[in-house]
């Protein structure tokens, strides 16, 4: 797999490094995306490493009022991710929580809340890096569908993340994208949400998992892993004949196994 970008004979990264924030649905059910985000990163240019010692962003104890927890998870992240020049995640959902609440959590801590900034401004959602930071113009991909992308809550409106993972799948010559009505409509996981209010989740999932069909791509994908399990999950069930990746395993051309829920990857 190679990657192209506008600067081929400098690659932008420079040696700079960039820590890998791996997320907790990655390492737990879809490794191939951390592998593929490495594969995208090392092509820019960056060095690519993954701290040992990064765990969950705490962002569950965060949408669940525990703040006390989610200042102790976030005192570990912070740690781990302080050394790298930039920090980057294949979720939107995670890199929001880091850049957009770490600070806010520290208020009354003005030690912390400065270091909380630091890792904060230099964190980055996978897409939004590669194309606003790396300036990555093109990736050169196999993968060859016509496909629909889910714009995931936390990116969309935390980070501005919409055209940046679309003009990277454009430029892959075998991908069409075919727009479904309301991708900016919550898929109905929200983390806890989906545990918290099942029959309201399911309701709205059904609802993405009717407009993915009005696109008739065959394969949906997105750059939150949370989302892409329910809505897989919805369309198995449904017996709807829709795969579905993350975005980071079509750029890297690595979407040649099985679709997300279809089997095991280990």
């Amino acid at each position: 797999m190679k990657n192209e970008t506008s600067h081929s004979q400098h690659p932008p990264g420079g040696g700079r490094t960039v820590g890998l924030f791996v997320t907790c649905l990655v390492d737990l059910y879809r490794p191939s995306v951390g592998f593929a985000a490495v594969s995208l990163l090392e092509a820019a240019g960056f060095e690519v490493d993954v701290p040992v010692a990064q765990t969950c962003c705490g962002q569950p104890a965060f949408n669940s009022g525990d703040n006390r927890s989610t200042r102790d998870i976030a005192r570990q992240v912070i740690e781990a991710f302080e050394p790298y020049d930039f920090v980057v995640g294949a979720s939107g959902s995670c890199i929001g929580t880091i850049r957009q609440h770490y600070p806010e959590l520290f208020a009354a801590d003005e030690h912390w809340r400065q270091r909380a900034l630091g890792v904060s401004e230099k964190s980055y959602e996978l897409t939004s890096f590669l194309v606003d930071v790396a300036g990555v113009e093109s990736v050169d991909s196999g993968f060859s569908a016509e496909v629909t992308y889910h714009d995931s809550c936390s990116g969309l409106r935390e980070l501005g993340v919409k055209q940046q993972p679309r003009k990277l799948l454009s430029s892959i010559a075998g991908v069409n994208i075919r727009e479904m009505q309301h991708s900016e409509t919550c898929c109905g996981f929200g983390g806890t949400f989906s545990v918290k209010f099942p029959d309201i989740s399911t309701h709205m999932v059904d609802h993405k998992v009717d407009n993915i069909g009005d696109s008739h791509a065959p394969v949906v994908t997105g750059g939150d892993l949370g989302c892409l399990l329910n809505i897989s999950g919805r369309l198995q069930r449904l017996g709807k004949p829709v795969r579905a990746y993350h975005v980071a395993e079509i750029l890297a051309d690595m979407a040649d196994g099985p679709a997300i829920g279809e089997g095991d990857q280990s």
